[in-house]
This record gives structure tokens, C-alpha cells and sequence, in this order.
């Protein structure tokens, strides 16, 4: 596989700085729907309150997924400082630019993630 080119890496460059923004974003208006649920119980029925958790406990997932993507998209963006973007962490090789469109902040090709996932 052929090394990404300047082109391919500015825009890869730019996906994964929108990116970071978007994740930033997402963290910032989910933090108060994942704040502590507090309810009047004379006022809101048992039912609600559950929801309410429900909904909380569901927005704690979604900031801890976010958080865990930001993570990833900032240590792709630090490959670029040293050249090392598009090339897999494990075997070297280019990771196919196909997998970077759809996952910008892949550092392992597709054989070595699967290998990693327990292979196929």
C-alpha cells in the first residue's frame, strides 16, 4: 500500500480537528444531563425518577464514549507531528486510506486490529 499523500493527509488532518471539536462540543452540552438526578418524590412519582436515572446512567455512557474518542483522535493528530500518521502502531505498514475515511483516528491497520480483537 502506497503512503497517504500530502493532499490525503491535510484532509485527514483537518476530519480529525473537526472531530476534536465536535467530541468537545458533545462533552460540553451532555455534562448537565449526566449530572446527579435530584426529583421531588411527593412531587414526581418512583416511575419518573427511574427514567430520570435511566437517562442519567445513559448519558454517563455517552460522555465516557466521547471521552475515550477524543482520546484517540488527539493521539492521531500527535502522529502528525512526527510523521507517523497512516502508518500502523503494530506492523508499520499504511493503514488503507478506505479505513481512515471512515475512522480517521485508526492507528492500527485493519489485519492488526483484528489480530488485536482476537482475529478473523
Amino acid at each position: 500500500m502506497e503512503p497517504l499523500t500530502d493532499q490525503q493527509l491535510q484532509q485527514f488532518q483537518l476530519q480529525l480537528t473537526e472531530l476534536k471539536q465536535e467530541l468537545f462540543y458533545l462533552l460540553e452540552i451532555s455534562s448537565a444531563a449526566s449530572d446527579v438526578v435530584t426529583l421531588d418524590q411527593s412531587r414526581v412519582g418512583r416511575l419518573s425518577r427511574m427514567d430520570a436515572m435511566q437517562q442519567q446512567q445513559m448519558s454517563q455512557a455517552s460522555r465516557a464514549s466521547y471521552r475515550l474518542r477524543l482520546l484517540a483522535v488527539e493521539r492521531a493528530l500527535k502522529l502528525f507531528e512526527t510523521g507517523d500518521y497512516g502508518y500502523c502502531e503494530d506492523c508499520g505498514e499504511c493503514i488503507d486510506p478506505r479505513r481512515l475515511e471512515i475512522k480517521p483516528e485508526s492507528v492500527l491497520c485493519l489485519g492488526c486490529q483484528q489480530a488485536r480483537e482476537g482475529g478473523h
